[in-house]
């Protein structure tokens, strides 16, 4: 299968479906743990591979620090989502995804925030250099 653009965007379109549905469910208010373990659920509901609490390697002037950092999910070795519990995004979150998504060469990240009243207007998706040398279709 060839990765696109389109696919990568539709796989972004179907997690956050699922942290919809996480969210009708349970509603603003409980900690991101909660969260991250319904939408866990969801995720492999829809037959994707997921990844939870992954360790990354941090290349440091050369020297490798094993596990020096987690992410909260990454879905099918493509879109790391960040899951948020917090009364407001703030830009350091902006800052975070986009450093993790330089360590792991990811062509996309989700920042989904589950405290506050909808996920869609506090979701931030954020996009690579890597996306944007996959094709389109």
């Amino acid at each position: 299968m060839i990765i696109t653009q389109k696919y990568i965007n539709d796989l972004a379109y179907k997690i956050v479906g699922c942290a919809i549905e996480v969210h009708k469910n349970l509603g603003p208010g409980l900690l991101e743990s909660v969260y991250e373990k319904c939408l866990i659920l969801e995720l492999m509901k829809e037959g994707l591979n997921v990844k939870s609490q992954v360790p990354i390697d941090i290349d440091y002037k050369g020297e490798i620090l094993h596990s020096a950092l987690r992410v909260d999910i990454i879905v099918n070795d493509l879109i790391i989502v960040e899951l948020k519990a917090v009364e407001a995004m703030i830009p350091l979150f902006t800052s975070q995804m986009f450093t993790y998504l330089k360590l792991t060469n990811k062509p996309k990240g989700l920042l989904i925030n589950f405290n506050c009243e909808n996920i869609t207007k506090q979701l931030v998706p954020i996009v690579t250099v890597e996306f944007s040398k996959l094709q389109k279709d």
